[in-house]
This record gives C-alpha cells, structure tokens and sequence, in this order.
C-alpha cells in the first residue's frame, strides 16, 4: 500500500509523491502523527498527619426512666400500712376501682392485713420496679 488517490482527480500517485503526475494538483504530505509518550508525575511525598489528641471519654450516667412528678414509693408504703384497711395507698397509685373494693370490705379487716404486706413491698421495691409494676400501668 505505498499508494494513494489525487484528491483533485482520483488517480493513484505514490505514497510519497508532492504533486499529481496526472493533473499537477500539489499534494500536502501527511506525517504520521505518534503520540507522546504520557509524562509521569514524580510521586506526592507525604508528610506524617499530625497528631490529635484524644477526645476525652465520658462514662455515661444511668438514666433513670422514672419521671420526676411520679409516685413516691415511701408515700405509697407508709399509707399502705397505716391507712391500707381503707384502701388509701390504692387511691394514691390512681387504682380507683381497688380502693372502693378495700373500703366496700374493710369490716373484715382482709383489707388491713393486705395493706401491711402490700405496704411492706412497696418500700423494700427498688423505684425502678415500683414505677412499671405500680405506677405506670
């Protein structure tokens, strides 16, 4: 293939050739074209990253899950054991319907004696599970 065609009049003229031998037309010479070769960058130098000081730890606390404005136990205990034959400490924990139950049977002194136990576990219940089992029904 060292041959080509006369742009002007498509006759095959050398490869090489700077004019058409047919019609005279000038012929530009094309030089091939080599890519350059890519030019590598030297590689970054990296400095050492500074050093930070560690963020100091905290240890969480535990929350307590109780809200401030609830029941307190030693209120709900201590009328438990005085007043528990009347049903008093029921009243207080908003268990309504208990504490006419204890006052319809209160003559039987049933509800008294339910009062000093219920009295009894009241205050030896830690305020965690006082607050579930008692207060936030």
């Amino acid at each position: 293939m060292n041959e080509k065609k006369c742009p002007c009049c498509g006759a095959s003229i050398s490869f090489n050739a700077t004019e058409c031998k047919y019609c005279g037309e000038t012929i530009a010479v094309e030089t091939p074209q080599y890519q350059q070769a890519p030019q590598y960058q030297q590689a970054p130098q990296y400095q050492q990253a500074p050093q930070y000081q560690q963020a100091p730890q905290y240890q969480a606390q535990p929350q307590s899950t109780i809200p401030p404005y609830s029941k307190s136990k030693t209120t709900a205990g201590i009328l438990a054991i005085l007043l528990g034959g009347l049903g008093i400490h029921k009243f207080y924990l908003g268990r309504i319907g208990m504490g006419i139950l204890y006052i319809v049977f209160c003559w039987t002194y049933i509800p008294a004696i339910l009062g000093i136990i219920e009295g009894i576990i009241y205050l030896t219940s830690s305020n965690e599970k006082f607050y579930y089992k008692y207060v936030k029904r």
